[in-house]
């Protein structure tokens, strides 16, 4: 038909295509986020507050510890201090039961009565008191110096002066037990016992007053015991000795100071070696000799 063909489709334009403009995306809302971790996490919830509880939590853990470590210990039952008797002062007033230092020795009463070996007096029955022998005496011997004291019960009407001679005599004597310079004596007096300042005492004592110097030893009245710190001589036997000594007073004497202080210096009773020989001086010669000679020396 002579005519030209024609393109109803609209002519293609050249270059890029239109842009398409999108509607702007708004974010949605969300919790916010904490970073740090938990930590930064609790510290932001409690503010000041957290950092309070572990200074306080570690503040009261140090106080527990404190209390734990320096809570006074209990102190465990002790037993008393030992002490000496309550006699140990002067003794011008009366003198309750001594306590004994250490365990009583004594030469048990006889089992039948035992006859005065001669025939003498004395009190049977003391005051119950006991009276320093005031003053002192010279060092005898050249070991180590062991004190005494002198006492004597009140109303036996013994010179005390003499009986403390005879005592200071009696322990200084080369026989004695400072023999070979083993031991050296010296007697003090009221001053000395009131500051301790001695080693034993020994006691002159009537019958009836042993057994409260000397209380279950079992004396009976008749013997003489060595009880804490005293060396205790029983009147009786002092006035009047015993049947085996034959009236060999002033030798039992010394036999019975010896044997009394020897307890006090820590030596126990010894037996007969055998006949004829010297009974030893910590022989319980009050009692009986045993086949034994008499014999008032340690070291004779």
């Amino acid at each position: 038909m002579g005519g030209r063909l024609t393109d109803d489709r609209p002519a293609r334009r050249s270059g890029p295509p239109p842009r398409t403009r999108l509607p702007p995306v708004v974010p949605r809302a969300s919790a916010p986020r904490y970073e740090g971790g938990r930590l930064r996490r609790f510290v932001r919830r409690y503010g000041w507050r957290a950092y309070a509880i572990p200074f306080l939590t570690v503040a009261t853990l140090v106080v527990l510890l404190d209390l734990a470590f320096n809570l006074p210990a209990a102190d465990p039952v002790a037993d008393p201090a030992p002490e000496r008797s309550a006699a140990a002062a002067p003794t011008t007033s009366p003198s309750p039961s001594p306590v004994p230092t250490a365990p009583a020795e004594g030469d048990a009463g006889p089992t039948e009565t035992v006859p005065p070996a001669i025939a003498d007096t004395y009190v049977q029955q003391g005051a119950g008191t006991l009276s320093i022998v005031d003053g002192t005496s010279e060092v005898s011997g050249t070991g180590p110096l062991k004190r005494f004291v002198i006492e004597v019960e009140d109303g036996i009407g013994v010179d005390g002066a003499t009986f403390a001679d005879a005592v200071t005599r009696t322990l200084g004597d080369p026989r004695s037990w400072g023999s070979g310079g083993r031991l050296s004596f010296q007697r003090v007096g009221a001053a000395e016992a009131a500051a301790g300042a001695y080693d034993f005492r020994v006691s002159l004592v009537s019958p009836g007053s042993m057994e409260t110097y000397c209380p279950g030893v079992g004396t009976g009245g008749y013997t003489s015991c060595r009880y804490g710190e005293r060396a205790v001589i029983n009147l009786a036997r002092w006035a009047t000795a015993v049947p085996d000594y034959q009236g060999d007073v002033a030798t039992y004497r010394e036999y019975v100071v010896n044997h009394e202080v020897g307890h006090a210096l820590g030596n126990g009773h010894q037996k007969c070696p055998g006949p004829g020989s010297p009974a030893p001086v910590m022989q319980q010669q009050t009692l009986g000799l045993d086949g034994c000679a008499k014999n008032a020396w340690p070291f004779p």
